[in-house]
């Protein structure tokens, strides 16, 4: 299922469907698209549950059962019936959720009851254990780490999309060499050595790095856009998950 994008004012399109929006109005976590765009979400940020589920001080194995179990609990529960369509960020839902799942496990032993289906989400488990051990250590809570690691997911999609929208146009070449400017500016005489690899005037090295800047913008937004109820949201939410990635 193809969704629309969100954006505000000023942008490059009008709000319409997004990927949250899509599951708070279904109002029904039986409906095929409302799974569907859960489905979406929840493939591209399961990883900060994993990680939230390890700071919590369980295992490899039992953390990566949790959040499978939780995953799988997140279709046979009915978590969406008490989220107002008016509030509410995906990110915020999932860790309130995956707390009230995890509460009840200990609840209960820890003993997951795994349903027959197939799983909403599956992930590898080597590889969600090799980037948590990649992370730095923290002192910060396992909430904070939470949103820490679902900003830089965000960042990391829109990334990965630039990329890709880059390469599908023919210029797979000009994006590795131009991100390095991204987030910084170029140092004395580096612009003019880009434009010789790339056979560019100075001048249109800095056109090209101005558009990818401009682009990546857009598409944090846009990423950001699925996760959020309303329009009015996504500076909020922008500004919020900035300030984490600069808090470090």
């Amino acid at each position: 299922m193809k969704q629309g994008i969100q954006t505000l004012p000023g942008g490059s399109g009008e709000f319409t469907t997004t990927h949250w929006s899509v599951v708070l109005r279904a109002g029904d976590s039986a409906s095929p698209l409302a799974l569907d765009a859960l489905e979406q979400l929840c493939r591209a940020y399961w990883y900060p549950l994993y990680l939230y589920v390890r700071r919590q001080g369980l295992e490899p194995p039992e953390a990566q059962d949790m959040t499978q179990g939780f995953f799988e609990q997140l279709i046979e529960k009915d978590f969406l019936s008490d989220v107002d369509p008016h509030k509410g960020r995906f990110r915020s839902f999932l860790l309130a959720a995956l707390k009230h799942f995890l509460l009840n496990q200990r609840k209960y032993a820890g003993r997951i009851k795994r349903g027959g289906n197939v799983p909403l989400v599956s992930f590898d488990a080597g590889e969600a254990e090799f980037r948590f051990q990649a992370e730095a250590p923290s002192g910060t809570s396992p909430e904070r780490a939470f949103d820490r690691r679902w900003a830089t997911t965000v960042m990391e999609l829109s990334l990965r999309k630039l990329h890709e929208g880059y390469r599908e146009s023919g210029k797979g070449k000009v994006f590795q060499v131009l991100k390095n400017y991204l987030s910084r500016e170029p140092g004395t005489g580096e612009y003019e050595e880009v434009a010789e690899q790339l056979g560019m005037s100075r001048s249109a090295v800095g056109v090209a790095v101005h558009r990818l800047r401009q682009r990546y913008g857009e598409l944090i937004r846009r990423e950001i856009a699925q996760t959020v109820a309303q329009p009015l949201e996504i500076d909020e939410e922008m500004r919020y998950l900035l300030d984490l990635l600069s808090d470090r």
